[in-house]
């Protein structure tokens, strides 16, 4: 699904599939106007990348059954995905308004642990550069990009892409959430060396070495 992208008969497709009874082929040519060839190809594509199922639906008597499409949850964000840069930067202002940097802080810690509490029972290795790498494998497999290397001596992780980043908000505290999610995973602080809103090509994190 992370490589997927929707052409403008996908989205179509999924406007009127999101919210409505599974449709079959034949209700959503009827729709949309097109032949079935192209409704066909544009589920297929859509059932492949995870934005639709589809089911078999048994006629009444003999018929043969048909299939029937609906959404899946994550057709749905995409329809809502703007909503993400106001309603998380609205949520973070309203913690600090109400409760100042104090509870901000405290704020942080607890959505980054309960973030790492995800990973936690997957990780089995015992030496923080070890949890590092296995944080990085968990976080590809959900259809992320990240790489893990060792610089001067120092075990970092790049985070080429970004779950977060539509999220950002004037202070960066979704950025601090990452930082606390991957302390809480790793075992030792972490800390952000590079970031891609102050121009680098990623955000980097290392583990802080006790002196």
């Amino acid at each position: 699904m992370a490589d997927a992208i929707i052409s403008a008969s996908g989205m179509r497709l999924i406007r009127l599939l999101v919210g409505n009874p599974p449709q079959s082929i034949a209700d959503l040519m009827e729709s949309m106007g097109v032949t079935r060839t192209a409704v066909t190809e544009q589920l297929n594509e859509l059932v492949r990348s995870g934005f639709a199922e589809r089911e078999i639906h048994h006629l009444a008597g003999r018929g043969r059954p048909e299939y029937l499409y609906k959404t899946t949850d994550a057709a749905s964000l995409i329809l809502y995905a703007q909503n993400q840069c106001m309603v998380v930067p609205a949520i973070w202002m309203a913690v600090e308004e109400l409760g100042g940097d104090e509870l901000m802080r405290k704020v942080l810690k607890m959505v980054g642990k309960t973030l790492a509490e995800n990973y936690l029972p997957r990780i089995t290795a015992k030496k923080p550069d070890e949890r590092l790498r296995q944080m990085m494998k968990l976080l590809n497999a959900e259809g992320g990009l990240t790489e893990a290397s060792m610089v001067n001596g120092h075990m970092v992780l790049q985070k080429r892409s970004c779950p977060f980043l539509r999220m950002i908000d004037e202070k960066r505290s979704i950025c601090c959430v990452d930082q606390e999610m991957m302390t809480h995973v790793v075992g030792k602080p972490v800390r952000r060396t590079t970031c891609r809103h102050d121009g680098a090509p990623c955000c980097s994190f290392e583990i802080v070495e006790e002196k």
